[in-house]
């Protein structure tokens, strides 16, 4: 079996910025080993499994290179790309997941994908894990905490571009991945993800959190439309917009490599 497979990075329009995601359209899914083994071989973030399921409509699951993926952005961001490229005449399409619903996404007239995610607002602990505090160089000003990860608040961005993490010691905090977030100067925040036990070190860019981290700072700032940064060595910004229960994410993406995979 042959397997077209296309290389996206998402969340910006420069190459080797961004985060990277494989996208495979497939007519059927394949084993669950098969598609876990592909994206292990990738070895990017995500490797996205895209099948149709009727007019604008397909079925997306996300893969990192240790597990299957309750909720990737990105990977969706990159999926879309490549679907509008193959469709010029569409200009919105609907995704079902198994974990979060229906996402629709619509390609803007300035080549931008917007993403409607549901929102999903950390709450605050009264105790922090010890082994999230000892995990980090950095001690949190504030933790919450949502389905996804440990949201950590520093009170500048510099705190969160030179925190040193323990991937030994937050690998122990699975299933939940670490995002440090700080507001910023240049952007209205910043923020950077370690998801050890799920999928590696530090992730470039990572769509889903901006579902929990949009609202966190639309409260914050109180403002409905934020710029945010993801501040990794490759970087990505995205755009965010809060809309009652869903939070808008928008960004830019771009092809890298296309090839075939045989399986």
């Amino acid at each position: 079996m042959k397997l077209k497979v296309q290389f996206i990075n998402a969340f910006t329009n420069t190459l080797f910025k961004g985060n990277s995601a494989a996208v495979i359209i497939i007519d059927d899914w394949l084993s669950d080993d098969v598609m876990q083994l592909i994206a292990t071989e990738n070895n990017l973030s995500e490797t996205a499994f895209v099948k149709p399921i009727g007019k604008q409509k397909y079925e997306i699951r996300w893969f990192s290179p240790i597990t299957e993926i309750d909720f990737c952005g990105h990977a969706t961001l990159a999926a879309s790309y490549v679907i509008f490229a193959n469709n010029k005449s569409t200009t919105m399409i609907t995704f079902s997941t198994k974990a979060v619903g229906e996402l629709s996404v619509i390609e803007e007239e300035n080549g931008y994908i917007q993403m409607s995610f549901p929102k999903r607002l950390p709450n605050k602990l009264a105790i922090i894990p010890e082994v999230l505090k000892n995990g980090l160089s950095i001690e949190p000003v504030e933790v919450l905490l949502s389905e996804q990860a440990y949201f950590v608040v520093y009170n500048s961005e510099c705190d969160v571009k030179n925190v040193i993490q323990n991937n030994e010691l937050l690998k122990q905090l699975a299933p939940y991945d670490v995002v440090v977030t700080a507001q910023s100067e240049q952007y209205d925040f910043i923020s950077r993800y370690f998801w050890p036990a799920n999928g590696g070190d530090e992730d470039p860019v990572t769509g889903s959190i901006h579902a929990g981290l949009a609202p966190y700072w639309a409260n914050k700032l109180n403002k409905t439309e934020l710029l945010a940064f993801q501040a990794s060595k490759r970087g990505g910004k995205l755009k965010c917009k809060v809309e009652n229960e869903r939070v808008i994410i928008s960004g830019a993406a771009v092809q890298y490599l296309e090839g075939i995979v045989t399986v």
